[in-house]
């Protein structure tokens, strides 16, 4: 009768002790939005615009591109500085291009985690597993990196904007030769800027605080991406398959487009365009341009979440709706 007892005891107890748990992974999720929020507006404060997308996907973060559209790596590269990670920011600086002092800064920095950039209900702060084996299209090339088989990811994404998120052809070669040198002109052999993106955080942007039209409260900055959970750790995700600290791609980057579907819980066997959500059962955190952090529900009406990604259509919110 006794150990029947205990045995009701912890079944009582247990559910309770799950839902502190997950209570406290969400106010540490929480937490990294702030702090990763708090960078994207320091970053702003200094550089006057939020940190640029990067130029694509196969690429990373170089130290010697600064800080605006020249810049292959995206937000979560420039964003070092302000999030107290300037050695990891400048690692390889001054190295030639394509020597082998350049290929291990680059190599150390893809495979150095950080906790800001992992939600703890989702997955700890780790290396993952590649896939295809070193990025499948020779990433010691592209990346300027050695041959590796574990990277960081994260699982946090910019605002895009409400567009759709493809595009056209990419070329991964070219960039690392020319960048520099074709300047404002980049990218004459990669047409993937088809569209004007709306949102904070894109290809080649720089985007100011003073164009956020619709007001900073109003407008999605950064927040929680949909993954698989069936792929959190192998990289069979397409959306959750690259490095931390690569260039424009939607594996840190995210859309509001009605057409890719709603924000959503990880669901196993369902991969998405890429669209925002969360491991948490409860809903979706999403900082704002205005550096607040909040839960979104998974069923924000469609119209009102769009309006969300777009800095600058006029629109009216209804604060009701979210």
């Amino acid at each position: 009768m006794v150990i029947t007892i205990i045995g009701i005891l912890i079944a009582l107890l247990l559910p309770a002790v799950q839902a502190a748990r997950e209570a406290a992974r969400q106010l540490q999720c929480k937490n990294n939005l702030k702090q990763l929020a708090l960078g994207f507006l320091l970053h702003e404060e200094i550089h006057k615009f939020f940190p640029t997308g990067g130029w694509s996907m196969l690429q990373t973060g170089d130290p010697d591109r600064g800080f605006t559209k020249k810049q292959p790596g995206a937000w979560d590269y420039n964003i070092l500085p302000f999030i107290e990670q300037q050695p990891l920011h400048d690692l390889g600086a001054g190295s030639p291009l394509g020597s082998a002092a350049q290929a291990g800064a680059n190599t150390q920095r893809i495979m150095t985690p950080l906790a800001v950039m992992n939600c703890p209900s989702r997955r700890n702060s780790l290396l993952f597993a590649v896939y295809p084996p070193n990025f499948g299209l020779g990433s010691d090339r592209l990346y300027l990196c050695n041959s590796v088989t574990l990277v960081a990811r994260t699982d946090y994404a910019a605002n895009a904007g409400d567009n759709t998120f493809g595009g056209g052809p990419w070329n991964y070669a070219v960039p690392y030769a020319t960048g520099d040198a074709a300047g404002d002109a980049w990218p004459p052999f990669a047409t993937f800027l088809f569209a004007p993106r709306t949102g904070i955080s894109f290809q080649r942007s720089e985007i100011k605080i003073a164009d956020v039209a619709d007001g900073t409260s109003n407008t999605y900055m950064v927040g929680e991406k949909y993954a698989n959970p069936d792929y959190y750790f192998n990289g069979l995700d397409g959306t959750d398959d690259q490095c931390l600290f690569v260039g424009w791609d939607n594996d840190n980057h995210r859309t509001t487009f009605p057409g890719h579907g709603p924000p959503m819980q990880d669901q196993p066997g369902l991969s998405t365009e890429g669209v925002f959500g969360s491991a948490h059962a409860n809903g979706f955190q999403m900082a704002f341009c205005d550096g607040s952090v909040q839960m979104m529900s998974y069923t924000i009406d469609a119209e009102t979440h769009r309006r969300l990604g777009n800095r600058k259509d006029g629109l009216t919110i209804d604060g009701k709706k979210f």
